[in-house]
């Protein structure tokens, strides 16, 4: 059975019911037996494959005594699950949104990456990583959860067949100094390191290349195997998802004017390498 929807709150929804159930150590069958539910679906729902009702959601997270913050989180993924545009502007300690955007990394063929200020959370470094989330107005106890997960999410690009990167960033994205020369030396080292892996791409474009309609701000255009493109939008205290053709097809048409004003990937290493120096 294919999803009834590949929209990224119900992507969003299916992870956190199978973490929430993994985390109080059940098994699904265990669970399904207990709540009376047919087996297969509940690993339906935990799959993408059909929406859960709100209620059947409820239950699940009271048998399982999820906590409050959770239980919150996780219902309104249930209740906004069919939508295909989604915003997600009221983040909590981790919020909705980061789940929405593991699921679309993982199950990704080809993830394009365009920013123009920072480097892209899959190539940050631990140490740049850090500096940004502490200038940010994130709690100091809630960094190191952020750290976190966003190191866990780097995992897709090694190992057994990693997923396909797409990095086009703007020269003051490496110019940029976040935290001390030294993190940024590092950085930059970093990012020369992954441009000659098999699966990633690093370009960049020129800071004196006058204006263009990328500078307006930075997106991330997830391409599946199996179902048509999301672009996720970020800005400083919301996220927002993009999944009907007509709001995704601007974004493609954007990558493709990124591609032809970035240098390419040999120009652009050689200015990292003139950058590190």
């Amino acid at each position: 059975m294919t999803p009834t929807s590949s929209s990224p709150g119900l992507r969003a929804l299916s992870a956190s019911l199978r973490e929430v159930r993994e985390a109080r150590k059940f098994g699904l069958r265990e669970l399904a037996r207990a709540l009376e539910i047919d087996p297969r679906l509940l690993s339906q729902w935990e799959l993408g494959m059909r929406v859960p009702p709100v209620e059947e959601v409820a239950r699940i997270l009271g048998y399982l005594r999820t906590d409050q913050v959770t239980v919150t989180r996780i219902l309104f993924l249930a209740k906004h699950a069919k939508d295909p545009n989604w915003l997600d502007a009221n983040p909590a300690d981790l919020p909705a949104a980061l789940t929405a955007v593991m699921q679309c990394e993982r199950s990704a063929s080809l993830i394009t990456n365009w920013s123009p200020l920072i480097i892209p959370g899959l190539l940050q470094t631990p140490d740049y990583a850090r500096a940004l989330l502490a200038a940010s107005d994130i709690k100091v106890a809630d960094v190191d959860a952020r750290l976190v997960a966003r190191l866990e999410r780097q995992r897709i690009l090694t190992g057994h067949d990693p997923v396909r990167l797409n990095v086009i960033v703007s020269e003051l994205a490496i110019r940029e100094v976040v935290g001390d020369a030294n993190i940024m030396s590092d950085q930059i080292d970093h990012l020369l390191a992954l441009a000659v892996t098999s699966n990633i791409s690093v370009r960049i474009v020129p800071a004196d290349i006058g204006y263009y309609p990328g500078k307006i701000g930075m997106f991330t255009l997830y391409d599946f195997p199996d179902a048509t493109p999301i672009v996720l939008l970020e800005h400083y205290h919301a996220s927002g998802f993009v999944h009907d053709s007509a709001g995704t097809a601007p974004y493609q048409k954007l990558v493709k004017l990124l591609s032809h004003k970035a240098l390419s990937e040999d120009a652009s290493q050689a200015l990292l390498r003139e950058a590190a120096r």
